[in-house]
């Protein structure tokens, strides 16, 4: 998602990866106002921010199709560079905390 800043007229002037002042409204990235915007746009760093975004997705996605190929044993996870299986070892780490602090507190939510 991109936050984006309207001019007077109702039209996308700037946009953000994160929410400002002057740009509480989001629009998905694939939105058309928002490609015909970036398509137009001479701002750089509009286009660098969606591409941003759009990294930090493609990542998840990568990952699953990697975790899939392995699964259906298309590849071998020891088939991977050494670099490659660390970072998905990690994240998977990661991920599995963060999975575990949110049941945490989950199982709590009706004491309070």
């Amino acid at each position: 998602m991109a936050y984006i800043q309207r001019d007077n007229v109702g039209d996308i002037v700037a946009i953000f990866d994160e929410k400002q002042s002057n740009a509480q409204e989001y629009l998905a990235l694939d939105n058309p106002e928002l490609i015909d915007y970036l398509t137009h746009s001479t701002k750089g760093s509009d286009a660098k921010t969606i591409l941003a975004e759009s990294d930090l997705n493609l990542v998840r996605v990568i990952e699953d199709l990697v975790y899939t190929l392995i699964d259906k044993k298309v590849i071998l996870f020891t088939d991977l560079p050494i670099a490659a299986r660390e970072k998905l070892v990690n994240r998977e780490t990661i991920r599995g905390h963060l999975t575990n602090l949110d049941n945490l507190v989950d199982d709590n939510e009706g004491l309070l």
